[in-house]
């Protein structure tokens, strides 16, 4: 399965062009603009399962910096404070990693 599965083409390039400048990353805008804050909880989750490279049912800070890359692989990795405040965003259970339900919630607040 891939994104464009999921999300419509023309969303995920608009949003990727909405952060191609170094430290623009925003998960609301992005989440907005790519299209994913209107999907059901099923179709958030089916894009978390892609997001989670290792498959270890968390996505971890590794997997984060490489979020845009699953969306378009000529896409920027996020910068390391990109990445930290996302990842603090979405880990609400403070254990350094967002897990699914974390995912959701996170998609939902946007």
């Amino acid at each position: 399965m891939s994104m464009t599965d999921i999300l419509c083409a023309k969303d995920i390039e608009a949003a990727l062009a909405s952060v191609k400048a170094a430290e623009s990353f925003n998960y609301k805008t992005f989440f907005a603009k790519c299209g994913l804050s209107n999907k059901s909880p099923e179709q958030v989750k089916q894009v978390f399962a892609i997001l989670d490279q290792d498959k270890s049912d968390f996505i971890e800070h590794d997997e984060l910096m490489l979020f845009l890359k699953n969306f378009c692989s000529s896409a920027r990795s996020l910068s390391d404070a990109e990445t930290k405040a996302f990842l603090c965003a979405g880990d609400s259970d403070g254990d350094g990693k967002i897990g699914v339900e974390e995912f959701l919630a996170l998609v939902r607040s946007s």
